[in-house]
């Protein structure tokens, strides 16, 4: 790890991979990597993997790609806690020789009986202290056999309280706090007590993070003020509520980021959605990740939940494709062209991004768009043909085809130029010719303009076509 200055500013992102990195998480992370970003501080990624049994490889790898997708790479890290077990033990060794931390042997038995008692007697159900060592208390003997659990000496009076960045002044009176376990019977260190060990050894000055854990805080600042840590600054980011009002859930989008990619989502539309997720500056709803750096700032955080609104990100991802140059949406969407069967290199995609685009809400619409041009030609079905191919139309389509022929450039202006000129020429309306047009050439009812249609199919194959109608 990198030393750092006292007054280096320091954010970390430190998911569980026990699943996919969901949309909460990503915005937790944006709000810590912009704060370091802001600052000309560090970001650091830390990987909290000490839940053996529900932690996987693959939430891990999950949490890496959607977080290079999104573009938040990490100063530091990822850093991951099943390395650190002997850093851990290192703390708990020391915390017991200086009091700070005990041992206890009770059973979860006599756990629960001491919670039941305390409810009876309408006190909040908590452990009672039997084994912590007090001044002229007697402890029990250890039972034969039973391994202990390893607890925090908690303050017993007092108040632990901080200033927090975004709900502003929060405190806990310590008689409300027990002593929390930092060491399971075997010896693994348990999640409350992992993290203030990281954030001291991190040198970690800020810490942004759901309102979930605001009741951890207390119990993170009493075991880093009992190691003589200096205290990091906390702010405790609402939740986002989907748009019914109701906490956010699979049915409303809360999914795996990288699905996000997968449905046409561009990184920067979704970071620049997510920013607004809960901050604001001024007015504004649309603005570049350089932006987004250079205002961000903890007093713009709001106190009350976001709302997830599907349709606004649409609107935002509308927006970046509009403003995404041809060639790199052209890169974005080949590769759905080929999964959906087309040959992107059999027109001049980047013509075909440049027509499409200002239609678009993702680059999945922009591929099926897209398959009107890389797609085998599939001639219209029989009965469109037989109700608007007649003999009329035909002849259009022959008058068409011979003074196509003929032009001296294929572009898009000089096509319209043909189209209105035949209109006049016939004294017939759009639609007489502009449906069997389409219908010949692309085999469809309904496409974009038809002369920058005709324009990127080429002249060849557009001849070809009216000649087989």
């Amino acid at each position: 790890m990198t030393t750092s200055t006292p007054t280096q500013v320091r954010t970390r992102f430190a998911p569980s991979p026990t699943g996919y990195l969901h949309l909460g998480g990503a915005r937790t992370a944006l709000f810590s990597w912009a704060f370091a970003r802001h600052h000309q501080g560090v970001f650091v990624l830390r990987i909290e993997d000490t839940d053996l049994e529900r932690s996987t490889p693959e939430a891990v790898q999950a949490i890496l790609d959607s977080m290079d997708w999104l573009g938040m790479q990490p100063d530091e890290g990822p850093f991951y806690q099943m390395q650190r077990m002997d850093r851990y033990r290192e703390v708990i060794a020391r915390m017991l020789k200086e009091g700070t931390a005990y041992y206890c042997y009770s059973s979860p038995a006599e756990i629960e009986a001491m919670r039941d008692k305390a409810r009876a007697a309408g006190l909040k159900p908590r452990y009672d202290g039997t084994w912590r060592p007090e001044a002229g208390k007697t402890l029990p003997s250890p039972p034969a056999g039973r391994k202990p659990v390893v607890r925090f000496r908690n303050p017993v009076d007092g108040v632990t309280a901080w200033n927090d960045l975004i709900k502003g002044p929060i405190s806990f009176d310590n008689t409300e706090l027990d002593d929390l376990i930092i060491a399971r019977p075997d010896g693994t260190p348990t999640y409350n007590f992992c993290v203030v060990v990281d954030d001291w050894d991190m040198n970690i000055t800020h810490v942004l993070r759901g309102d979930d854990h605001v009741n951890n805080t207390p119990r993170q600042i009493n075991i880093l003020r009992a190691l003589g840590a200096t205290l990091p600054e906390y702010g405790h980011l609402p939740m986002i509520l989907g748009p019914d009002g109701e906490k956010l859930s699979k049915r409303h989008g809360a999914v795996n980021v990288m699905e996000y990619e997968g449905q046409g989502y561009l990184p920067e539309a979704m970071i620049n959605y997510l920013a607004r997720l809960g901050w604001s500056h001024g007015n504004d709803e649309l603005f570049t990740r350089e932006e987004l750096v250079a205002w961000f700032d903890t007093r713009h955080l709001t106190k009350s939940a976001a709302q997830w609104d599907p349709k606004k990100l649409n609107w935002v991802n509308a927006h970046y494709i509009k403003t995404t140059t041809d060639a790199d949406l052209a890169a974005h969407v080949a590769p759905r062209i080929r999964t959906r069967g087309g040959d992107p290199d059999a027109v001049d995609l980047l013509a075909v991004m440049a027509l499409l685009k200002d239609r678009a809400e993702t680059l999945e619409q922009l591929a099926d768009g897209a398959m009107l041009f890389c797609a085998p030609f599939s001639p219209a079905d029989p009965e469109l043909q037989a109700q608007y191919l007649d003999d009329g139309a035909k002849s259009l389509l022959a008058a068409f085809a011979a003074k196509a022929s003929d032009l001296a450039e294929w572009n898009t202006e000089s096509l319209d130029g043909l189209i209105k000129e035949l209109l006049t020429e016939h004294g017939v309306k759009m639609p007489k010719l502009g449906l069997p047009l389409r219908l010949a050439v692309t085999g469809q009812k309904q496409t974009p303009a038809i002369g920058a249609v005709l324009a990127i199919i080429g002249r060849e194959r557009v001849l070809q076509r009216l000649a087989a109608a």
